[in-house]
């Protein structure tokens, strides 16, 4: 008897967003998973990527894996983000297509939208303005993945959907001391100092920009809802050249805030200052997250509650 469970492949299961669409997935426990590390399958090299879906043949594609970073590595590494970036989109997505993979989901960012977008950012801002420098190159190429989905599906009938997710935070995130995003970064210096009993924490930037904050655990749902609504209910919520959904919290605070309750969770106590020769990226970066919510997703997981248990796997990652 032919198993007619889906054969789903989880293009970056190792990243903090690809291992939790695993774990949700694993929940539902009705596919098999298809995954690979980097060092087994390398995404910039067309060719393995071509023979891997021939050898493979699988059903769903999610496609999460990217090089990400914060400020600091967007800044360094500009070629690199964005030449990646494409390569990685670009390979599995026409793969995917020319092996016959009916749907996928493409994992973008809340990045793609203007610098000075109107808040909250609602997927019509998409090309509306200018981008953040600070990030501009992992930006076109978010951008990029979005137009080769929509582009598959206006010319080959393909049903390739896209979310963008508010700033993502939680279990497997990255703590490098320099290439990390805001939340794993800060919970690093907050955690060496309190061991350290350092009489100072100083946060890079005036502390004055807002940020929506979403645990990886309530993306990887979102994500899963998305891939299984029917085609048509997608549609109704979408249009062939507009086709992305938001995929955030619904509230946002400043990045002095986030401060202070990751230094509470941790433990430390000392003052925290701010450095303000440091860039602070984008004012104010709130997501419009009316569209998947009427179609049925909502987070469940608190700031509060998230930052806890991403201490507890940073803790866990250090013994």
């Amino acid at each position: 008897m032919t198993s007619k469970q889906p054969r789903i492949y989880v293009a970056g299961h190792r990243g903090m967003v690809g291992s939790a669409i695993v774990r949700a997935l694993q929940a539902e426990g009705s596919v098999r998973l298809i995954t690979r590390t980097h060092a087994q399958l390398d995404l910039v090299n067309q060719r393995a990527v071509d023979d891997f879906f021939a050898r493979e043949q699988p059903d769903q594609v999610y496609l999460a894996a990217a090089r990400v970073g914060g400020i600091h590595a967007n800044n360094t590494y500009p070629a690199d983000f964005i030449y990646d970036n494409l390569m990685i989109q670009a390979n599995v997505i026409r793969a995917a297509h020319a092996h016959g993979v009916q749907k996928l989901l493409f994992l973008g960012s809340s990045c793609i939208y203007p610098r000075m977008a109107p808040q909250p950012m609602n997927e019509d801002a998409l090309l509306t303005g200018k981008l953040e420098l600070t990030n501009e190159p992992y930006a076109v190429a978010k951008i990029a993945g979005i137009k080769l989905c929509e582009s598959y599906s206006r010319q080959h009938g393909r049903d390739y959907r896209s979310v963008m997710p508010t700033n993502l935070y939680g279990p497997g995130d990255n703590y490098h001391p320099e290439n990390s995003h805001v939340i794993p970064a800060l919970i690093r210096r907050f955690h060496e100092a309190k061991v350290a009993d350092l009489p100072s924490v100083a946060i890079w930037g005036t502390g004055t920009p807002m940020r929506e904050f979403l645990y990886v655990d309530d993306m990887a749902a979102a994500s899963v809802h998305i891939m299984n609504l029917s085609k048509d209910t997608y549609d109704q919520h979408t249009s062939p050249m507009l086709s992305h959904i938001n995929v955030g919290y619904g509230d946002d605070v400043s990045i002095a805030q986030v401060a202070q309750t990751i230094a509470r969770v941790v433990g430390y106590t000392g003052p925290i200052t701010f450095d303000r020769s440091k860039p602070d990226g984008t004012p104010r970066k709130l997501l419009d997250s009316q569209r998947i919510h009427a179609l049925g997703w909502k987070p469940a997981v608190s700031l509060s509650t998230g930052l806890s248990l991403a201490y507890q796997d940073f803790l866990a990652r250090q013994s």
